[in-house]
Parts: C-alpha cells; sequence; structure tokens
C-alpha cells in the first residue's frame, strides 16, 4: 500500500498530456491586448510623474525656506513709535509746544533705554515679559491717540497720554535695574565658585 507519491505523479503526467487547440496561444495575446492594451505613452507618463514629485518636492522645500527667513525680531534695535499718525491725525506733540518737548523727551529716554538693553539667554524670558508689558502699555497710547482725534483734546486724555509714556520709561528703567542685579548675583557666585 505504501506506494511512491513521486512515482505516481509522474505516471499521472504521462497519461495526462493536455494539447491545446492550434491558435490558442494567438487568441490570447489578441484578446490580452484588447482588454490591456499596451500604450506607448505610458512611458511619457512616467516621466511626467517623476517631473511632477519633483515640482511638488522643490515647493515645499521652497515654502519652508521662506517661512524660515521670516525677519527675526531684534530687539536692541526695537525703536518704539509714538506718533503713527496719518495726514489729518493730531498726537500728544500737536497740542503745545510744552508737550511736544514733553512727548519727545520720554520718547528718546524709552528708545535710549532699549538701546542699551544687554540680552542674554539667562535674562532673555525676563526681558519679554518686560517687553510684553511695553508693548501693551504702547497699544494703550495709540488708543489714547485715536481717542485725542475723535473726542477732541482734553485734560484726561493728555493726562494718561502723559502718564502712560512715564509708566514705559518707569518700566524700562526697572527693567535694566533687574537685570544689573541678575548681573550682579551672577558675578557674586562665579566669584565665590572661583575661591
Amino acid at each position: 500500500m505504501a506506494q511512491d507519491l513521486r512515482e505516481l505523479f509522474r505516471k499521472q503526467r504521462q497519461e495526462n498530456t493536455h494539447r491545446m487547440k492550434s491558435g490558442h496561444e494567438a487568441r490570447f495575446l489578441e484578446r490580452l491586448e484588447t482588454e490591456l492594451p499596451q500604450s506607448k505613452g505610458r512611458a511619457h507618463m512616467k516621466w511626467l510623474g517623476i517631473a511632477a514629485s519633483i515640482v511638488v518636492l522643490l515647493g515645499v522645500i521652497l515654502f519652508v525656506f521662506l517661512q524660515n527667513q521670516e525677519p527675526q525680531r531684534d530687539i536692541q534695535n526695537e525703536v518704539v513709535e509714538v506718533n503713527t499718525a496719518e495726514k489729518k491725525t493730531i498726537s500728544l506733540g500737536d497740542l503745545s509746544p510744552q508737550l511736544k518737548k514733553v512727548e519727545q523727551y520720554y520718547v528718546a529716554n524709552i528708545n535710549y533705554e532699549l538701546s542699551k538693553l544687554e540680552i542674554s539667554e539667562e535674562n532673555k524670558e525676563m526681558v519679554d515679559a518686560y517687553l510684553k508689558r511695553l508693548d501693551d502699555l504702547d497699544k494703550e497710547y495709540e488708543a489714547l491717540n485715536s481717542e485725542l482725534n475723535d473726542l477732541g483734546p482734553n485734560d484726561q486724555t493728555i493726562e494718561a497720554a502723559i502718564t502712560n509714556l512715564e509708566l514705559r520709561l518707569q518700566l524700562l528703567i526697572k527693567l535694566k535695574s533687574k537685570l544689573n542685579q541678575l548681573k550682579s548675583s551672577k558675578n557674586e557666585q562665579e566669584s565665590t565658585a572661583v575661591m
């Protein structure tokens, strides 16, 4: 009963010799051609796909490059603009020569204090917090200027604008003092570490 399977399969292959009808291969190839025609344009389509991929890749690279090229905010060169007035708007300095001197004094000192800031990695977070507050005060000053234009000059608006300028200058002086304290404490720590 134990038969060799290989021998059994060999005999079966010899007995069953199937022959295809004549012309079968030609009919098959003809039908295959009608169902799936070979297009000579496929090679062109392949190149177009590659070219399109390259164009998309270059577009993405260019987009990322331009996004990274946005101007970096340089805090040392930042200038506070007080008078962003249009042609027919007035500011605090336009009301009287004395107010103009007051405004120029504060703006000049604010810009001077900003230019003297020494920013490092250790104090950057503190400086950013102070500059955020300065930015808020600057927006309030612009709102006061627009109120000055809309409602006309009045004592309350003028006083608020001057107080705003004083606050900004005091804030910068306080920041400078904090930075000096931080710097001196760092120097003391370094000198004690050396000993």
